[in-house]
């Protein structure tokens, strides 16, 4: 096996910190890095322990505004953003912020602007923030999907704000996908949704055209990971026994 890292998701790893710490750190001595993805919400005092653990963190960044946060997570924007600048200020942690664009409720230039404005004077224009794509489940089935465009058009808000990483998710692309030298512009890290499509980062993590450093964690050459998804008839299981089979 050649597994380089562990990703805590889905269930927000705060829940089970306790068991995320200790997987952490078992991973650490098999050199194994792990990547906690959370939507940011944990007292100080535990948090301390639990991003000292993580070698990466992907933090959901809801919205920029609080209406949104109370209604509709039974949040707390502010904690979110100390959370933020916790862990980019206080720990060794890699951060990249991901937000989920739902139609009508936090896409509006105003409040892009708003979030891009703040990440740029507290965080800094490097750290990557992603916009992605909703579609409808669960409770809000009565949205529609999050359009491409809408994703592209917060990207560029971003962009012209200061952020020099800003990328779109859920959705096919390789331009809002892919990651550029900040420099000469040239595609370092070519991607399109899981796909890898191009690989230019030189052994010291840099652009090999300008030599301007690539902020970002790497160990050498990516592997082969990538979209794995096969399709499957499931006609050609069928057992011949079965009342079903022709």
């Amino acid at each position: 096996m050649q597994c380089s890292s562990v990703a805590f998701t889905y269930n927000d790893p705060v829940i089970f910190l306790e068991y995320a710490v200790d997987v952490a750190a078992a991973c650490r001595e098999a050199g194994i890095d792990t990547v906690a993805v959370t939507a940011g919400e944990i007292c100080p005092e535990p948090r301390r322990e639990f991003f000292a653990s993580m070698d990466a963190a992907n933090v959901d960044l809801k919205a920029f505004d609080q209406r949104f946060y109370h209604d509709l997570c039974s949040g707390d924007l502010a904690s979110v953003l100390d959370t933020l600048t916790y862990v980019y200020h206080e720990t060794d942690t890699w951060l990249e912020i991901t937000t989920l664009l739902i139609p009508g409720e936090n896409d509006s230039d105003q409040e892009i602007e708003a979030e891009s404005i703040w990440i740029r004077e507290n965080l800094g224009p490097e750290v990557p923030v992603h916009f992605s794509a909703f579609h409808p489940d669960f409770r809000m089935q009565d949205r529609e999907r999050t359009p491409a465009s809408t994703l592209t058009r917060a990207r560029q808000i971003a962009i012209d704000q200061g952020l020099r990483h800003v990328y779109t998710g859920n959705v096919h692309g390789e331009e809002g996908g892919s990651t550029a030298c900040t420099q000469c512009g040239q595609i370092l890290v070519g991607r399109d949704w899981y796909t890898l499509t191009s690989w230019h980062v030189d052994e010291a993590g840099a652009c090999p055209n300008c030599k301007t450093p690539l902020a970002g964690v790497f160990r050498g050459r990516p592997g082969t990971w990538g979209a794995k998804r096969q399709p499957v008839r499931l006609a050609d299981f069928v057992s011949p026994a079965s009342p079903d089979a022709g």
